[in-house]
């Protein structure tokens, strides 16, 4: 059972148009340059990337206290970089770079909260096996 669930449409795929159940997410996108799109306009990669950037840092704050740290979300950053190519086996695959900056704890602590948080965060549990996700992690 889920404790929040949500609903977006899609229509006309990658150069189309995504609309969230509850009007708040409305966005047209385009394919990307590099994949032989017009670009200009946003994407699935970067829908990707934003939402876990955001439950990654969320996830961080969250058990920073088993680590002794009290964070806000002043105190840490998630740059998501996510890449999708082909996977070898005729399909395409993607790939996650989580750089995190922790401010105000040393760079053990930061590793050892950012590993915690990637046991716990919905985006690291449904990516865990499937999709090759790269951790960097510093204190700053």
């Amino acid at each position: 059972m889920s404790t929040y669930e949500t609903t977006v449409t899609a229509t006309g795929g990658r150069n189309g148009h995504i609309e969230s159940s509850d009007g708040f997410l409305s966005l047209d996108l385009v394919l990307p340059q590099a994949m032989g799109g017009e670009g200009g306009a946003s994407n699935p990669e970067q829908l990707f990337a934003g939402g876990y950037a955001a439950c990654f840092g969320s996830a961080i704050m969250g058990v920073a206290k088993k680590h002794k740290a009290e964070l806000s979300g002043d105190d840490v950053t998630v740059n998501a970089k996510v890449g999708v190519g082909p996977n070898g086996t005729g399909g395409f695959g993607l790939t996650v770079k989580l750089e995190t900056e922790i401010k105000g704890v040393d760079q053990a602590t930061a590793e050892a909260v950012v590993e915690s948080a990637h046991k716990i965060c919905p985006y690291s549990n449904a990516t865990r096996g499937n999709v090759d996700v790269e951790l960097v992690t510093k204190a700053v």
